[in-house]
Parts: C-alpha cells; sequence; structure tokens
C-alpha cells in the first residue's frame, strides 16, 4: 500500500510540476523571500538568516486530498560560497511525504529551511535526506530577531517556517524526505549535474535564478 501511495504521489508530482516550469519556479521562490522578509516583526530573523549556511524555498507544497498525508512539492536549495559571502547558484530539490505540519492551515504552502551549520549542509546533499532523521530540525522563530528562539531551536542543524493563507509561522517537517530533482537541474544548467557540484563548486547561474540569488543575499548577506 505504502509503495502505491508513492508512486501516485511521484506521477502526481509529475502533473504538478513540468519540466519547463523550473524558470517560472525560480521567481514564485523569489516572490515568497521577498514577500516573508517584507512583513515587519512577522519574518525569518536576520540574525538567522546570516548564520545561515543553506537555505530551500519551496513554493506552493502541495497536499494531496487523495492520499492521507501525502504531500508533494519542488523548490531549489542555495548553500554559503566557500568564502562565505555570496550563495551558491541554485540546485533543484523536491519535497515528498512525511507528517508536514499543516498546522496553519491551507492546502498549499510555501515552506523555507534554513539549515544552520555544515554538518547539516552535508546532509542536505545526499541523495536522500530526511528532515528530522538525518539531521535535528525545529519549527523555526518568527520576528525580527531570534531573541525569542528557545534552547532547542537555537541547537537544531534545520529550521523550518511556512506560509499559508497569507500566515507565516515555524512549521513541523519531520519524516518529509528531499531528493535532488535531475529533471529541472538538467533544464536549468542544460547538462546532467548533481546538487553537490551545483552548490559546492563554481557553477554559474542561470539567468533565471538572479532575482532569486538577489534577495537571499539582501536579507543574508555576510560582509
Amino acid at each position: 500500500m505504502k509503495l502505491t501511495q508513492l508512486a501516485i504521489l511521484a506521477m502526481t508530482g509529475t502533473m504538478l510540476y513540468g519540466a519547463a516550469d523550473a524558470s517560472k519556479r525560480l521567481d514564485a521562490a523569489a516572490d515568497v523571500m521577498t514577500e516573508i522578509m517584507s512583513a515587519p516583526d512577522k519574518g525569518i530573523p536576520q540574525d538567522l538568516l546570516a548564520k545561515s549556511e543553506c537555505i530551500v524555498i519551496v513554493p506552493g507544497l502541495k497536499k494531496g486530498a487523495f492520499i492521507v498525508g501525502a504531500k508533494y512539492g519542488k523548490g531549489f536549495m542555495s548553500c554559503r560560497k566557500a568564502s562565505g559571502v555570496g550563495w551558491s547558484a541554485p540546485g533543484s530539490i523536491r519535497v515528498e511525504g512525511g507528517s508536514v505540519g499543516f498546522q496553519i492551515g491551507g492546502s498549499e504552502t510555501d515552506v523555507v529551511l534554513l539549515v544552520m551549520n555544515q554538518g547539516g549542509a552535508k546532509k542536505l546533499l545526499q541523495s536522500k535526506f530526511t528532515v528530522g532523521g538525518d539531521a535535528s530540525a525545529a519549527a523555526g522563530p518568527v520576528g525580527r530577531t531570534s531573541s525569542a528562539a528557545t534552547d532547542a531551536q537555537m541547537h537544531a542543524e534545520i529550521l523550518t517556517y511556512s506560509r499559508a493563507r497569507g500566515l507565516f509561522a515555524g512549521i513541523s517537517l519531520e519524516g518529509a524526505t528531499l531528493r535532488p530533482d535531475d529533471d529541472w537541474n538538467r533544464e536549468l544548467y542544460g547538462k546532467e549535474i548533481s546538487n553537490s557540484d551545483i552548490v559546492l563548486g563554481n557553477t554559474r547561474p542561470p539567468a533565471s535564478a538572479s532575482r532569486l540569488l538577489g534577495i537571499i543575499n539582501k536579507y543574508s548577506s555576510r560582509k
């Protein structure tokens, strides 16, 4: 039964997101970050953004009404350059399943993950990564600064956030799996390329990623 559900989930993802959607989804990811960070006292704390090693943005994570607990989404990850200043070209990822907490309602939710250390970044680049299993995760604090963060949040390798129906909050993503999306990487970069090579190498970002990277740099630069 579980394998059947996963097969249906994968087929649904293919129908929801065609290969030609990658550039459009980069713009959607840029919109998500702009809107979240423009909300006074309701965004991701900028001091946490400044400390983060990687960021994952998934616009419109979808909840399948026909399968109990099924979720599917596609988005992008970017990590700090080796110098610590600036961000890498984006690698494509897909999110599947897990007990994704839609506590704030809605069948479609924007999701943002902050990876807070190098250990979490290396785990994220595995062929399959499970939130809360391969790395410790916690719902992230919301506000202008992280002063209200709990001890668990400050020691988590990954902080997770969501936005649905205009409401923004920390969210539980326990059990959700993240995998590279080879089709979108091929579309964006014109060749077979892994997320590790994109994120850890000197891969030149596609033109369609310039707006997203500019926004990430705006709110999370290190000088």
